[in-house]
């Protein structure tokens, strides 16, 4: 089994996060640094250890959806002392966010110890759609709308198509088809507007429901299954 897929299945970290650890200098096998890409070892016979922690292939996987409310990190640590995701959850097993919310966002984020799904998850091929509820501060015109639709530059970067509902005259649900960072704050600032509040409300298929802020569940097996057959 290649190095950097033990990683991910002992639920350390994403495969890609997995090859930035060994590139690094923090992984070692049976004692010795290992620093190079495609590294194969035997599950049964080598010991395995980041950062000095040695690690071991879960088996039980765990797939969990949170609330995650405003002010908490989407990280498994913070220098800053600030809540993160995982005070929220009573597991025993290592788990990690899918992909990131932002610190004054809230709303769905998936956790889990799959690393090989993680990595599926947050691979730019897959334009897994996400849903929101965005409340600005002032009003936003038809032709601006039409604009924020089609796509805008934000920094040298041209967005791709979204979805976009106008709830009421300053909310909207809008479905990304990508994830650049602070994007939606990024795209109504184009138009001179501030994000008031903004909320995740799905990911694909999973659906955040009537599941209350700062509380989680573990997925349904329909659910897990859905996310597997992503292509």
């Amino acid at each position: 089994m290649r190095l950097q897929k033990y990683i991910s299945r002992a639920g350390y970290a994403s495969r890609r996060k997995a090859e930035s650890l060994i590139r690094e200098g923090n992984v070692k096998v049976n004692g010795l640094t290992v620093r190079e890409m495609g590294v194969t070892i035997d599950p049964e016979k080598d010991t395995v250890s980041v950062k000095g922690t040695v690690i071991h292939i879960q088996e039980q996987m765990v797939y969990i959806l949170l609330n995650k409310p405003e002010g908490v990190v989407t990280t498994l640590s913070d220098n800053f002392n600030r809540k993160i995701v995982t005070d929220f959850i009573d597991t025993d097993v290592r788990i990690f966010p899918v992909g990131r919310l932002d610190y004054d966002s809230k709303g769905l984020v998936l956790m889990t110890n799959d690393g090989e799904l993680t990595n599926k998850l947050t691979h730019p091929k897959h334009h897994i759609p996400k849903k929101y509820l965005v409340c600005i501060s002032k009003p936003i015109s038809p032709k601006e709308l039409a604009l924020f639709k089609n796509g805008i530059d934000i920094g040298g970067y041209v967005t791709a198509k979204c979805d976009i509902i106008k709830k009421s005259p300053l909310c909207f649900e809008i479905t990304l088809f990508e994830g650049k960072n602070r994007q939606i704050r990024r795209m109504f600032a184009y138009f001179d507007r501030d994000v008031v509040s903004l909320q995740r409300i799905a990911i694909g298929k999973i659906e955040m429901g009537s599941l209350k802020e700062g509380t989680w569940r573990h997925l349904k097996n329909e659910e897990v299954e859905y996310l597997k057959n992503i292509n």
